[in-house]
């Protein structure tokens, strides 16, 4: 009991040593990590409203406003260190050799983080505009470092890994896309009448765009229809549901100013050979 006893005071011992030693310094630590985490919000939050000062996009405000942050904080984390009389030299060094044996298992990621850091950058694309990558087309939800969100009319979320946007064809519609059709009317009927009643029709569509306007004329002379084509703007996510609704209406409308839609049809003539 008398051990335990002497075991416990010299464990006090040690603690209030310690305590009356670095008492200050820990105390001057909390107050730095505190007051620099205070000032590291500070800071990112005026870099942003510069940036939004600024007009400048929402992705690459909201990088640069964690970056400062970030900055901040670790030049805090190494004054705080100081105040401890720890070197920071072997934390580096550490630091060093782990980056370079990661960077062999991380090839993928740190690739994507590198292709963010482009797209950000030099911003081919922004959230809100409609993309095509290779087969996959939406609007851009989301650009972070690692990946980029496209949303679809269904739905749908695609993510597509940074590495593989960077140093491909890119197809930027910005905030529409283009509808490309046609409709065939028969050899009988006035063109120029059935694009004035398709141009009427589209104007009842208030979400086709007006700029750029639509474009309708005369898309090719087929075998069976002179096929009038049609070319409008509507929002990504209306497209099919524009594109159903239009067909439908130009296909009334048509009716209405009876103007024929042919069907594919072939003349046969037949030649009776006289007997010799």
């Amino acid at each position: 009991m008398k051990e335990e006893i002497e075991t416990l005071q010299n464990l006090t011992n040690i603690v209030i040593e310690f305590i009356v030693t670095y008492s200050f310094q820990i105390l001057g630590a909390i107050i730095i990590l505190i007051v620099g985490i205070i000032v590291a919000r500070w800071a990112s939050r005026l870099v942003m409203r510069l940036c939004e000062k600024n007009n400048m996009d929402v992705v690459l405000t909201k990088f640069l406003g964690s970056a400062v942050k970030i900055i901040v904080i670790v030049f805090v984390l190494i004054i705080a260190l100081g105040k401890f009389g720890i070197s920071i030299a072997p934390f580096i060094a550490a630091l060093g050799a782990l980056a370079f044996g990661a960077s062999f298992a991380l090839q993928g990621p740190l690739s994507n983080y590198g292709a963010g850091l482009m797209i950000i950058m030099t911003r081919p694309f922004t959230v809100g505009n409609t993309m095509t990558i290779k087969e996959f087309s939406g609007v851009v939800e989301d650009i972070t470092l690692a990946y980029t969100t496209l949303s679809t009319e269904d739905n749908e979320r695609i993510t597509i890994p940074n590495k593989h946007i960077v140093g491909e064809i890119l197809k930027n519609s910005f905030e529409n896309r283009v509808v490309e059709t046609a409709i065939g009317i028969s050899y009988h009927d006035n063109p120029q009448k059935a694009i004035e009643v398709i141009h009427e029709t589209l104007k009842k569509f208030p979400q086709i765009s007006s700029d750029p306007a639509p474009q309708i004329g005369i898309q090719e002379f087929a075998d069976s229809a002179i096929n009038i084509g049609m070319r409008y703007w509507v929002p990504t996510k209306q497209y099919f549901k524009t594109q159903y609704e239009v067909n439908l209406a130009a296909h009334q409308a048509l009716k209405d100013a009876k103007i024929t839609i042919p069907f594919p049809q072939h003349d046969v003539h037949i030649v009776e050979q006289s007997k010799k």
